[in-house]
C-alpha cells in the first residue's frame, strides 16, 4: 500500500459521512415540515443540494419545489443550465424576479448597480406568498464568518430575520424544527462541507455544472482587485481596460459583483488541485457584495437574506 492510499480512503469516508448527514437532513425536513422549498440558482452548491435531494428520495421524485430569486443580472450559461436541469428532472421551479419588484416600486435600483443585496425582499415575499416553512440553502460554514455561526436548522422569525441568540443547540444530529405560525426555518445540509469537499464529491458523483466553473476565454475588466465581465449590469467604467483572459468562476451570483479568477483549470481534477492550494474562500476572493463592510453578510442575514 502506498502512502497516498490511506489519505484517499479517509477522504472517501469523509465524503460518505457528509453525504449521509445531508440525506438525513433532507428526510428529516420532509417529515417535520409541511411546505419546504429548495433555493436553486444553478450554481455549484445549489446543484449539489439538488443532487443530494434526488438521492435522498430516489426512486420517488423530489417532493419539494425549487425557488430562484433571479436578479436579472445572471450569466447566460447559468440560467440555461438551471432551466435544463429543471426540465431533465421534471421539477417545479418558482422564479422571483428582482426586476418585478423594481418595476412596481417595491425596490429601487442601487447606485452601484449591484442586485444581490436586493434579493432579500423578493425572497421573503415569495416565501410568505407560498407559505414555505422550511427553505433549503447551500450555505457552508467555511465560506464566511457569519455563516460559520449558523445552525443547520436556522430559525427565522415571522419577518424572516435571523437572531443568533435564538439559535438552538444541535447535539447528536438532533434537529429542532419547531416554529410558530408565520416563522420559518432555513436549512443548510452543506454546513459542514468545505469547498474542497464539494469539488471532490462533484468529481466522485460526476455532477454536471455550468461551464463557467471551468477555464474559458472571456472579456473582463479589473475593479477593486477583481476581474468582472461586461453584461446588462453595466461596466466597464472610463479607464477600466477590457482584456480577454482565460478565467473561471469559483462562485456564481449577480454578475455586477461576482469576479472571475485567472485560471487554466479546465477539468474537475484541475479545479480540485487549484482549490487545495488556495488560502481564500470563494466568496472572500470573488464576491464584491461581501466586501461592503466587515459585517456585510451578517447584516443581510439579520434582514432575512440567505
Amino acid at each position: 500500500m502506498t502512502t497516498l492510499e490511506p489519505a484517499i480512503v479517509a477522504a472517501q469516508d469523509n465524503l460518505a459521512a457528509l453525504e449521509s448527514e445531508a440525506i438525513h437532513i433532507f428526510r428529516e425536513v420532509a417529515g417535520e415540515f409541511d411546505r419546504p422549498v429548495i433555493l436553486f440558482s444553478g450554481g455549484k452548491d445549489s446543484t449539489l443540494l439538488l443532487h443530494l435531494a434526488i438521492k435522498a428520495f430516489w426512486p420517488a421524485p423530489v417532493p419539494f419545489p425549487l425557488l430562484h430569486v433571479d436578479t436579472g443580472h445572471n450569466f447566460d450559461e447559468v440560467i440555461d443550465f438551471r432551466d435544463r436541469v429543471v426540465e431533465q428532472h421534471g421539477l417545479r421551479l418558482v422564479v422571483a424576479k428582482v426586476q418585478d419588484w423594481i418595476d412596481d416600486g417595491r425596490l429601487e435600483e442601487r447606485a452601484d448597480g449591484m442586485r444581490n443585496p436586493l434579493q432579500t425582499t423578493p425572497l421573503l415575499d415569495t416565501i410568505a406568498e407560498h407559505k414555505f416553512d422550511a427553505v433549503f440553502g447551500g450555505g457552508r460554514r467555511d465560506e464566511e464568518r457569519a455563516r460559520a455561526k449558523e445552525r443547520i436548522f436556522s430559525l427565522r422569525n415571522s419577518f424572516g430575520q435571523w437572531d443568533p441568540r435564538r439559535q438552538r443547540p444541535e447535539l447528536w444530529n438532533l434537529y429542532n424544527g419547531r416554529h410558530r405560525p408565520g416563522e420559518q426555518v432555513r436549512v443548510f445540509p452543506l454546513s459542514n462541507w468545505t469547498e474542497a469537499d464539494v469539488w471532490n464529491y462533484i468529481a466522485r458523483e460526476k455532477v454536471e455544472l455550468p461551464s463557467i466553473y471551468y477555464a474559458h476565454r472571456r472579456e473582463v475588466y479589473q475593479r477593486d482587485g477583481m476581474w468582472l465581465a461586461e453584461g446588462p449590469w453595466g461596466g466597464p467604467r472610463p479607464g477600466e481596460e477590457v482584456k480577454e483572459l482565460t478565467v473561471r468562476y469559483r462562485t456564481v451570483g449577480d454578475g455586477s459583483c461576482t469576479g472571475a479568477i485567472e485560471s487554466t483549470a479546465a477539468t474537475v481534477d484541475e479545479v480540485i488541485a487549484e482549490v487545495s492550494a488556495s488560502r481564500l474562500t470563494e466568496r472572500g476572493a470573488t464576491r464584491a457584495d461581501d466586501r461592503m463592510s466587515e459585517a456585510a453578510m451578517e447584516d443581510r442575514k439579520r434582514e432575512g437574506y440567505f
